[in-house]
């Protein structure tokens, strides 16, 4: 507890993910848990049976004008986000988003805008650029243990779930595209991807997609609802060193190789390039959930007015690259712009 007065919170949806956010929300000290929204009434009896004495309501505006709320958390399926958002930012209260923040760039756009305009905080859901193995290896990254940063490469493969109204590349890869954004600094300027629908027509269960950025740095991201495996795998290629995330694994979760290409010019006597192997090293990491940071770093953000670092500009920037990314696969798999100005 930090002494400060709660964020009257309130949250829309308790269904796959609601209710991990409101468990968050109703131990975190610096938050007041004031009502739950949702329009599933076996979702608000769930909730009421876990937490009594905090009011609910199946009706979004109602939640809004009965209650003196500071912030509203929207945790339902992606296609009710913009309306919701829309709705809470129009009522002059902070908001925070589950991934994608829209559907489109032009409700992401007007998301931001309004809450610029309002000056109010619009964060999105990015969880994974909250992990602490993904901002201990961003510090790697700005040591320059690496050296350049010169490709990665991620992996978020699963049997199921599979889902019908968006595709895998939509429903998975936001983790992985807002994790290349953060670690790269970088946004890319263009994609080129293909993608296969196996399990239902025009719904891509399986997407390979290339990013590719003005630095001549390049990332790919493969998803899956239809693989044997169940993989969270981040590979970074450095001029110096390698890194290795795995987040499937419960403690050694980052591996950092000492192995590379000597240039010949570093050698002294003219010899082709040389391969070098040294050791590898298992840094200890001192873990915390997720999103019990995230949630604290919405809160802080509320209270404090400083930009979150998954902001609505970097949840537009995601959007833009996913839309990128489907019109790369309408063309079959020709290159597209994203539109994004260089960062």
């Amino acid at each position: 507890m930090s002494g400060r007065t709660p964020v009257r919170t309130g949250v829309v949806g308790f269904g796959y993910w609601g209710p991990n956010i409101v468990r968050n929300l109703d131990k975190l000290g610096d938050a007041e848990l004031v009502v739950a929204c949702d329009a599933n009434a076996a979702n608000l009896a769930r909730f009421s049976a876990l937490y009594p004495d905090v009011a609910t309501t199946d009706d979004i505006c109602d939640m809004l004008a009965a209650h003196d709320l500071d912030a509203v958390v929207v945790a339902t399926s992606a296609p009710s986000h913009f309306a919701l958002a829309k709705l809470v930012l129009e009522a002059g209260k902070h908001c925070y988003v589950e991934k994608p923040l829209t559907l489109t760039s032009e409700d992401a756009e007007e998301l931001v805008r309004l809450a610029e305009e309002r000056e109010l905080v619009l964060m999105v859901g990015h969880l994974m650029v909250y992990h602490s193995a993904v901002n201990y290896i961003k510090d790697v990254i700005g040591s320059g243990t690496l050296g350049d940063v010169l490709y990665l490469y991620s992996q978020r493969l699963n049997l199921g779930k599979v889902r019908t109204e968006e595709n895998a590349f939509w429903s998975l890869a936001p983790h992985d595209v807002s994790i290349v954004h953060y670690l790269l600094d970088e946004i890319p300027s263009q994609v080129s991807a293909t993608g296969a629908a196996y399990l239902n027509g025009g719904v891509e269960d399986t997407v390979f997609a290339n990013l590719h950025f003005p630095s001549g740095r390049m990332a790919n991201i493969h998803v899956s609802w239809l693989d044997p495996h169940k993989t969270r795998k981040f590979t970074i290629v450095g001029s110096k060193k390698m890194l290795v995330f795995d987040d499937m694994q419960a403690t050694e979760k980052v591996w950092i190789y000492d192995k590379g290409v000597e240039p010949k010019e570093a050698l002294g006597y003219g010899e082709d390039l040389t391969l070098r192997f040294g050791d590898i090293s298992v840094p200890y990491l001192h873990m915390a959930e997720p999103l019990a940071l995230e949630i604290q770093h919405f809160l802080d953000c509320c209270t404090t007015g400083q930009v979150p670092r998954s902001d609505g500009r970097d949840g537009l920037a995601v959007v833009r690259v996913l839309e990128a990314v489907d019109e790369s696969m309408r063309q079959g798999g020709a290159p597209v712009s994203t539109g994004l100005p260089e960062s």
